[in-house]
């Protein structure tokens, strides 16, 4: 289905029929994507009065409890509140679902023992280019990304001033295929974060990373219509599903 939208001063053509899902499904089993030194989420049937509400053990519904970690156990969007003392739920300072966005692909730089991302390679791949939001795919992407065991691998990070450029260029909303934009161990200094919400100036309150996402190969490098759609949760990250939306020239 060929939809025409009115995005700001703009009008896209996207073709709504054929979205691309680029977030990482829950899984209750230790094959789920995993970060920051968790277990795996469970997803299991409930027992009430000594009865397993399960289809399958003779109950007539099934009535399943999931415990998780949204940080640590899949695709999920984050606010300022992620690292504040009050409280920024995404559910209420996330307002706008759809964006206009840019994939761009990146290969990690080799420094001492880290892989990051740097100002020069966000700049070459954004150029002058004016989004709302920018979704990070890292080299090499693999399909072990949706399964991947992070937790002690100094993962690939961004370099402060790569974020900072990114504030700069009005990127409100950042997706990446990692679990977090700073390394796994910075002794708690979050510069990128902290880089990122404006966090010793006016806060930015709207503006959103989403992290462990994963972008199939498929997905050419571009321009796309972004739907974010999150669960509803009075928390500072909840899970979240981004889907692309090609636009027609």
């Amino acid at each position: 289905m060929i939809a025409t939208i009115q995005y700001n001063s703009k009008k896209l053509k996207v073709d709504l029929s054929k979205p691309l899902d680029i977030s990482i499904p829950l899984k209750g089993d230790k094959s789920n994507v995993n970060a920051w030194y968790l277990d795996h989420p469970t997803i299991a049937p409930e027992i009430l009065d000594d009865k397993t509400i399960s289809v399958e053990k003779g109950a007539s519904v099934n009535f399943n409890t999931i415990n998780f970690n949204p940080h640590a156990h899949g695709t999920h969007t984050e606010t300022v509140g992620h690292i504040t003392e009050k409280s920024y739920p995404v559910n209420k300072h996330l307002k706008q679902f759809f964006f206009l966005a840019e994939v761009i692909t990146v290969a990690p730089e080799k420094y001492i023992k880290d892989n990051m991302i740097s100002k020069k390679q966000i700049q070459f791949a954004l150029g002058n280019k004016k989004r709302d939001a920018l979704v990070v795919r890292t080299m090499p992407n693999i399909k072990d990304k949706k399964s991947r065991q992070y937790s002690h691998t100094n993962w690939t990070y961004f370099k402060k001033e790569a974020i900072e450029l990114l504030v700069k260029k009005g990127i409100n909303h950042l997706l990446v295929d990692l679990p977090s934009i700073d390394r796994e161990e910075d002794g708690g200094e979050l510069n990128s974060h902290k880089a990122f919400w404006n966090f010793n100036g006016k806060i930015r309150t709207d503006a959103t990373i989403t992290e462990l996402i994963y972008v199939p190969n498929k997905v050419k490098d571009g321009t796309y219509l972004l739907n974010l759609q999150i669960a509803p949760f009075e928390n500072d990250a909840t899970p979240s599903k981004p889907v692309l939306y090609r636009i027609i020239d």
